[in-house]
């Protein structure tokens, strides 16, 4: 794989990642056509989903977590309920998105999908590593 984590200035060069990321998942799936014009914006929906419910959590969680000592026991207990309905949300997100594509591909292309965005970060994190990025 190319390199992929950094740009001249350090920094992730996230639609090259995003292009190499879809690149490996078309690789590993082997998709027909047919499959891929009903799997692609199924994939693209939950990515979406996925970006805006990362993005509520650092927002609205982990703002609140680094003044933690700040907070009441109420403002705890309330920011307990909310990152448990955010991870609800995920999950709901998840589960919908798998029995949408298992329906589109087959359940062994499923799985293998599954397993292909793990490899992926995977080996994201093993490039970012071997960059210098722990430093």
């Amino acid at each position: 794989m190319a390199t992929l984590v950094s740009t001249a200035q350090g920094k992730p060069d996230w639609d090259k990642i995003k292009s190499y990321k879809i690149a490996f998942i078309t690789e590993r799936l082997n998709l027909s056509p047919k499959e891929a014009q009903e799997f692609w914006p199924l994939y693209n929906e939950y990515e979406t989903q996925k970006i805006a419910l990362h993005r509520q959590e650092h927002s609205d969680i982990k703002k609140k977590i680094k003044n933690l000592d700040a907070l009441s026991t109420k403002e705890a207990s309330d920011l307990l309920k909310q990152i448990e309905k955010l991870e609800d949300e995920k999950y709901k997100a998840q589960k919908a998105y798998v029995e949408k594509v298992s329906s589109t591909i087959s359940a062994k292309k499923t799985i293998i999908l599954l397993r292909s965005e793990e490899d992926f970060k995977r080996q994201l994190i093993k490039q970012y590593r071997q960059k210098g990025g722990n430093r």
